[in-house]
């Protein structure tokens, strides 16, 4: 009786390591389901993304964002009709590309409709573009599902901000299973794209409050942002400043060099030099190639890309990227 009682116990385990490997992500998950869906993707970038090249910074946010709220699950795309989904929180209001997905998504509709997660084209599409406008390539395994929930407060919590210090980006990335190395390889994407005056007012104009400037913010460099950049008071949430000066458009190591000089845009780029785990691991990084870099980045992104995935039959597969199905 306790050898079948075993056998039995066995047989579960053997089902549910089954169950649990079928619903685990998985290279050309859409190979039969819907085999031309990964070509769509990126036919689709290739046609557009030379067109709005900044849309590989744009995307590659918002599948950050994404993936630290409940997982990278699409939520973040999803409308709210009493502005308290995701993309209604502060961190999101600068977020790009949803009409971009949205458009995708009705071309892999037509081909396979209720197939493909909206999920699993922001995934794609963030590769597609950054690999597109010359950044570094990594694989994307698939199967994730969409989400049905979307919460402003959760996105608020959960989506490191421009101003965080160390221990509270340490905290948001290991709730979701990263590490101080993913911490400083993810920040690495800052080598593209542009930021808003407003998201470096306090360092150069009020950093305590009293009309001061954040001392850790290099004072030349400061300077010139004052003089020529964030001039205007007025407009600081309309004007554009390069995140990487003189470099934006490449996926190049020069971010950290800006790092190290401390003329990271953020506090949160000023606060890896006040570790030392972080701090080496920039050095480190300076001291390699650019394909070097372009590796370890791509190791972190696939580690992104997995948090909190949805599988199996949990979630739905959205009719529209915006809409949850009815």
């Amino acid at each position: 009786m306790k050898m079948g009682s075993n056998l039995r116990f066995l047989s579960l385990c053997l089902l549910a390591l089954i169950a649990s490997t079928h619903a685990q992500l998985q290279l050309g998950f859409y190979a039969q389901s819907c085999p031309k869906a990964e070509k769509i993707i990126l036919k689709f970038v290739h046609e557009h993304i030379h067109n709005a090249p900044s849309l590989a910074a744009a995307l590659i946010r918002m599948h950050f964002h994404d993936c630290f709220v409940r997982g990278c699950d699409g939520s973040v795309l999803l409308n709210s009709t009493t502005n308290q989904a995701e993309k209604n929180a502060p961190p999101n209001l600068t977020v790009r590309g949803f009409d971009f997905i949205d458009r995708i998504k009705s071309l892999v509709e037509a081909e396979c409709p209720g197939v493909v997660s909206c999920a699993d084209i922001l995934t794609l599409a963030a590769r597609d573009t950054i690999v597109a406008t010359g950044g570094p390539y990594w694989k994307v395994p698939t199967g994730r599902r969409d989400g049905v929930i979307s919460n402003l407060v959760e996105a608020r919590n959960n989506i490191p901000a421009p101003f965080d210090n160390i221990t509270t980006l340490q905290t948001l990335f290991a709730n979701q299973g990263l590490d101080l190395k993913d911490l400083v390889l993810l920040s690495g994407a800052h080598t593209i794209g542009i930021a808003h005056c407003s998201s470096l007012s306090n360092r150069l104009f009020n950093f305590t409050g009293k009309g001061d400037q954040d001392p850790s913010l290099d004072s030349e460099y400061a300077a010139n942002l004052k003089a020529f950049k964030c001039k205007d008071l007025s407009k600081l949430n309309t004007t554009k400043i390069e995140m990487d000066p003189g470099s934006r458009k490449t996926f190049d190591l020069s971010y950290y060099s800006h790092v190290i000089k401390r003329r990271g845009l953020f506090e949160s780029d000023a606060a890896l030099l006040t570790n030392s785990v972080t701090k080496s691991q920039i050095i480190q990084l300076l001291e390699g190639t650019v394909e070097n870099f372009s590796a370890e980045f791509a190791t972190s992104i696939e580690k992104m890309g997995r948090i909190n995935v949805k599988t199996g039959t949990e979630g739905e597969i959205r009719k529209h990227c915006a809409f949850v199905n009815s």
